[in-house]
This record gives structure tokens, C-alpha cells and sequence, in this order.
């Protein structure tokens, strides 16, 4: 438990922030698998589409501070590597 008022604010900043990550995270997610069900289905449209969007939710949660810049930027060329590639 925590002791201080700092530590306090601590552990409530914690918790809303956790649930802040946790939806990002979600959101992520969902947002890949539906550019997977899109590279798959051969849709070229669909695949850009998808691509932009999870692109830009990407850079978000880098600004956000939920992703590393180093990890967004790994997962963007591993998108754009499938959907761009000729």
C-alpha cells in the first residue's frame, strides 16, 4: 500500500493509464488483423486502406508513449513490406 501522497497519485495515475494502454493496445490489435484479412483476401484496395489506417494508429501511440518509436517503426515497414510489395 502505498505510504506517501506522491505514491498515492502514483498508484491512481497507474490504473487509468494502464487502461488508457490497454485500449490502445486493443485497438492495435484489431487494426492488424483486419489488414491480415485484407492482404488475404487479396484485395489490393482494401490492403492500402487498411495499412493507412493502422499506420496512423501506430504513430499515435508512439505519441502517446505506449509504443516505442523503434517498434512502430519496425511493425510499419513489416506492413508496408507485404501490402507495397510489388
Amino acid at each position: 500500500m502505498a505510504n506517501t501522497k506522491s505514491a498515492i497519485k502514483a498508484a491512481r495515475k497507474a490504473v487509468r493509464l494502464t487502461t488508457r494502454n490497454q485500449s490502445v493496445k486493443t485497438r492495435l490489435k484489431t487494426l492488424h488483423k483486419k489488414l491480415d484479412a485484407a492482404v488475404a483476401s487479396k484485395d489490393a484496395a482494401a490492403a492500402k486502406s487498411a495499412a493507412s489506417l493502422y499506420a496512423s494508429a501506430m504513430d499515435k501511440a508512439v505519441k502517446s508513449g505506449v509504443v516505442h518509436r523503434n517498434a512502430a517503426s519496425r511493425a510499419k515497414a513489416h506492413v508496408a513490406k507485404i501490402v507495397f510489395a510489388k
